[in-house]
């Protein structure tokens, strides 16, 4: 993963960047059941930027249990479920820009107790459209374009 993140941060001329992703990696909510249900959902941007379409499906059946203990999560988790359901990687990339915007909305407002969390956005993802994807660094792991274009896109929002 550090060299991974070593060619992002230097694509993106933020030089402190590892030492700050490596303090900032974990944010803090103040609801619990939003936090996990965040690290569910990074377990399925990762699944996306590896590409692998069955860990991403297990990801976001982990993601959707997760969400039941989260108030007003009923998007987010008819979200979770099209990206599990989806029978391929194209489908579940469309259906993760979803799930990010529902899952950015979950947690803006005063949700986090430390840290920050990152609103990112590719604007090649879903044949150019663009799509937006919620991150604990600012090194880019594209879960849009993988391995084509693993450090396509920026931060738009810093989430504190």
């Amino acid at each position: 993963m550090a060299l991974l993140s070593t060619g992002a941060f230097a694509q993106h001329h933020d030089h402190n960047s590892s030492e700050k992703g490596e303090m900032q990696s974990k944010p803090m909510f103040k609801d619990q059941a939003l936090g996990n249900a965040y690290s569910n959902y990074i377990d399925v941007k990762e699944a996306l930027f590896a590409s692998n379409v069955e860990d991403a499906s297990k990801a976001s059946a982990e993601l959707d249990k997760s969400l039941a203990g989260v108030d007003n999560s009923e998007a987010a988790r008819t979200a979770a479920s099209k990206v599990q359901s989806a029978g391929d990687l194209k489908a579940q990339r469309k259906a993760f820009a979803d799930l990010s915007l529902e899952m950015s909305k979950l947690i803006k407002g005063g949700k986090l107790s430390m840290g920050a969390v990152y609103m990112e956005f590719c604007p090649m993802a879903n044949n150019s459209e663009g799509a937006y994807w919620l991150s604990n660094e600012k090194n880019i792991r594209n879960p849009f374009m993988g391995a084509k274009m693993p450090g396509c896109g920026m931060v738009k929002e810093t989430i504190e």
